[in-house]
């Protein structure tokens, strides 16, 4: 019943208009089916408090986005009246509940926008829920910097040649229960060299009345820069006290004496005719007063891409994710899986219809961290494999974009 609720809602928002302008539609799918070496439901591979895992053959869940734009005015200065509605599905593995409870369908993205104001440089306006100046790597999914929300903004006025954004929000996503705002300024467009750029950002978010309450911000500096046939992205963040969430919102009960850095660096692109890769390394540290609350990150990985033929790949990743507290956990993944790919063979080309097997080894601290936080998944003693300390997984994936 949810489901059919949200779904009219959705359909609400740009029926109509319609029949007065074209409708556009974009989607997300990647959906499947997958199993334990034990014989169970597949359970997937993360390090407990990581900030992130390695995806491929290592997704336990089906997953979808329907995004619709409806312009609904255009201005004499060509500027353009829209509105914009995404309405996504989780479901995870081995779950009887359909798209409910922890599973879920919702409207994620919901927002007006004016587009193109010749009055303000070319800048847009918008109000609602949406999603807005994120930044990922494809193989782990990290958002390492989003300023997603529901709020409202102006957009890329330009000026000398910059390119200047405002958000003030009060939500990150629909599931923040409180309410807390937040300001983001982003500054876009600076030609550092050749071929590459820089952008700047800001977060603050002021203290919210209560006790054990504090204000934070934090800053993100990202250059990108275009080697060849590959695209380099380095990203620095640093954020103290609420602002430790780096660029989302973090836990308002920490101080200006907690903070966290985090360096980021990627690359992706084609190697030869038939070979294309994606690496990244990311190093995040957090500091904080209570001396049980500090750790390390580390995370290193990478998926090369071979292209068999023009409709067929062949596809690894192995990714190594490190935490150290007192001691250090850690877990190494390694996923094969040929691929049908019949858009192309390139990294980004899709669909692609995947077969997989996912192996994967972690040691005792890992465990024992599991253990503690999360009784039962994975990697701890009662998970799937038992005290094995090492397992695979195997299955089928379909994954696809389209606009």
């Amino acid at each position: 019943m949810e489901f059919y609720k949200r779904s009219i809602v959705f359909m609400a928002l740009t029926f109509p208009f319609t029949i007065v302008n074209a409708f556009d539609f974009s989607g997300y799918l990647r959906a499947g089916v997958g199993y334990s070496e034990k014989g169970g439901t597949q359970s997937c591979f993360n390090l407990d408090d990581a900030y992130s895992k390695y995806r491929l053959g290592n997704e336990c869940e089906q997953y979808a986005e329907f995004t619709g734009i409806q312009n609904l005015y255009k201005f004499k200065d060509e500027s353009e009246l829209a509105i914009k509605g995404t309405l996504a599905f989780y479901q995870d593995f081995g779950d009887k509940k359909n798209f409910s409870g922890d599973n879920y369908t919702r409207l994620v993205e919901s927002y007006i926008m004016w587009n193109n104001i010749s009055y303000l440089n070319g800048a847009n306006i918008w109000a609602g829920r949406r999603f807005y100046n994120r930044h990922d790597i494809h193989i782990s999914d990290f958002y390492y910097w989003d300023q997603s929300a529901t709020g409202f903004g102006i957009d890329n006025f330009k000026y000398k040649d910059l390119y200047y954004s405002y958000v003030f929000s009060r939500k990150d996503n629909i599931f923040q229960e409180k309410l807390i705002n937040r300001h983001d300024i982003t500054i876009s467009g600076f030609n550092t060299n050749y071929n590459g750029s820089l952008s700047v950002g800001a977060s603050y978010i002021p203290k919210v009345d209560g006790p054990n309450r504090h204000s934070g911000a934090s800053l993100s500096v990202q250059h990108k820069q275009k080697i060849g046939q590959f695209n380099n992205t380095l990203a620095l963040q640093y954020g103290y006290g609420a602002g430790t969430g780096l660029s989302y919102t973090g836990d308002i009960a920490l101080s200006h004496i907690d903070k966290s850095f985090r360096i980021v660096e990627y690359i992706d692109g084609q190697i030869t005719e038939n070979l294309s890769a994606q690496a990244e390394v990311i190093y995040q540290k957090d500091y904080r007063e209570n001396a049980e609350d500090k750790q390390s990150w580390y995370s290193v990985g990478v998926r090369p891409v071979y292209a068999i033929n023009d409709q067929f790949k062949l596809i690894t990743e192995i990714g190594l994710d490190a935490l150290k507290k007192d001691k250090t956990a850690m877990l190494t993944k390694l996923t094969i899986a040929p691929a049908w790919s019949p858009n192309g063979k390139g990294f980004w080309d899709r669909p692609e219809i995947r077969l997989y097997y996912t192996y994967a080894i972690w040691n005792k601290q890992a465990q024992l961290q599991a253990d503690l936080n999360n009784p039962g998944s994975t990697l701890s003693s009662t998970g799937n494999f038992d005290r094995a300390r090492k397992g695979s997984n195997f299955g089928v994936q379909i994954e696809y974009w389209w606009d």
